[in-house]
């Protein structure tokens, strides 16, 4: 028997199929989005205001389109034999839509209105509307603000929400409902709306069981008073329950049958903790990729400063999950890549058969510590944790004359390992032990010296997470849960670090 993970990221999706007899990947397939993150303009062409950025949920059924059949093309296995599907998410990426399903983009009239697309996780025009919501809540002594660190982020639920409200009131009268996109590519899948508890927990305000008030809402809006009846429909569902089974259409489509258990939705960060086994107090797990995502689970209950939230059972039951995150890393080298390397050295790593993530690494990986003499601090996308402060600005310095890229490379490694060591310190100094570090996602499997250096100077050991592709591999556990089977054998050996 099999199960199908879906790990829809920021730039790509991709499926893996999973023995569930004995935890092996068996085969994997990655469509990357058509339309990419939009951040500058809409597919028309229509541009877009600073610190925006969308996608296209065309982009996501294309995903599952053409990833799941792949992956049982490649196996060459009896399709019959899949019990489960299950997919995580970034989050939050909520996306506004009609009372069918159909996102608001889609629907005629729409295609130019900026607010009826998908807004990404790293979607900061909201801050007005986050500032706000924490002002709000403090002023009213809200108690649950201090579940979420003390600041609710402008890249989340209800920021994203209200400044459509605020900004395109004809726009917010259309929406019926508003939606997280794992939990509306679970409502094509199944025909059933849910709202997994993980993503209501960390991102929409959601504590032991309930959002906040009615009079709240209308304080920060007076027409914000009835949201969740009017626009958050939909009852909070367990992770790793079945939402349903494939419609018909969705099974043809697949190539797969109509009993095949869809699994509640998940957050790709917290859907990878039981993939590297880091579902014990104390083990934080890293999610690395573009941003960085801290999750990890504790026994004991305490409000940490700047931490993105704490949710009962949001991670595993039992446990206080508890999140935070950087809101830049892979992006940071990626830019650098992209816009601040000399041609010599493009030409030099095509010449030694190496990327130019590879050749930089391998010359800043020469160098004795301290020896460039910069110091970089990681905020190039803003701050998630612990500030949460989308405005704030990188920066870079103690650069010469004598600067050269490998430098600036080291330094921008360096300066996310600290923030990674700023977000532990933040939980030891109240009491929630961080004993032990797993890493997961695209980035630690490929840079040796990347590992080094947060090792170095978190002063932990640091485990790989023993999957390429963990939390596709989380969600395809998730939908073994659903299907009826306990995964004991699923999990991967994690791997020390080097």
């Amino acid at each position: 028997m099999y199960t199908i993970g879906v790990d829809f990221g920021t730039l790509s999706g991709r499926a893996l199929l999973v023995d569930v007899r004995d935890g092996r990947e068996v085969a994997t397939a990655v469509c990357q989005y058509r339309h990419a993150v939009m951040d500058e303009r809409l597919p028309s062409g229509k541009g877009l205001p600073p610190e925006w950025a969308l996608q296209h949920p065309q982009d996501y059924l294309d995903v599952l389109i053409e990833t799941i059949p792949a992956v049982l093309q490649q196996s060459g296995i009896d399709p019959n034999e899949v019990v489960g599907i299950g997919i995580d998410f970034t989050a939050s990426s909520p996306m506004p839509t009609k009372a069918d399903g159909t996102p608001l983009c889609m629907v005629d009239g729409y295609a130019d209105e900026p607010h009826a697309y998908v807004k990404l996780w790293k979607h900061h025009a909201a801050q007005a509307q986050a500032d706000r919501i924490n002002e709000v809540a403090r002023q009213r002594g809200e108690t649950w603000l201090k579940r979420y660190g003390g600041k609710y982020s402008s890249e989340w639920f209800f920021s994203k929400l209200l400044q459509i409200l605020e900004e395109a009131p004809a726009v917010y009268a259309d929406i019926d409902v508003f939606i997280e996109a794992a939990d509306w590519v679970i409502w094509q899948l199944s025909n059933v709306l849910t709202r997994n508890t993980c993503t209501a927990g960390y991102k929409m305000l959601v504590q032991d069981g309930a959002y906040p008030s009615e009079a709240y809402f209308e304080a920060l809006h007076p027409a914000f008073g009835k949201v969740i009846a009017e626009k958050v429909q939909g009852e909070f569902a367990p992770l790793a329950g079945k939402a349903g089974t494939l419609t018909p259409e969705w099974a043809q489509k697949l190539n797969l049958s109509s009993t095949v258990a869809v699994a509640i939705g998940n957050v790709d960060a917290h859907v990878t903790a039981p993939a590297v086994k880091a579902t014990q107090p104390g083990v934080m797990v890293m999610i690395m990729g573009t941003s960085t995502c801290h999750i990890m689970s504790s026994d004991r209950l305490q409000e940490v400063d700047g931490m993105c939230g704490v949710v009962d059972g949001g991670i595993v039951d039992g446990l206080y999950g508890y999140e935070a995150g950087q809101s830049g890393v892979g992006d940071i080298f990626a830019w650098f890549v992209d816009h601040a390397v000399p041609t010599e050295y493009h030409e030099a790593a095509q010449q030694a058969n190496m990327s130019l993530h590879q050749y930089l690494e391998h010359l800043a990986g020469q160098q004795q510590v301290g020896e460039h003499g910069l110091i970089a601090l990681d905020w190039w996308n803003g701050n998630r944790s612990t500030l949460v402060d989308v405005d704030l600005s990188g920066m870079l310095v103690g650069a010469t004359l004598a600067t050269r890229a490998p430098d600036i490379y080291r330094a921008l490694i360096e300066a996310t390992a600290y923030g990674t060591r700023t977000i532990i310190e933040a939980f030891e100094s109240r009491g929630v032990e961080v004993k032990e570090l797993v890493a997961a996602g695209g980035l630690p499997d490929k840079n040796a010296l990347l590992r080094q250096i947060y090792a170095d100077v978190t002063g932990r050991i640091l485990r790989l997470g023993g999957s390429s592709q963990a939390p596709a591999l989380g969600a395809a556990i998730h939908a073994a849960v659903a299907g009826g089977i306990t995964p004991i054998s699923m999990l991967p050996p994690n791997r020390w670090a080097n």
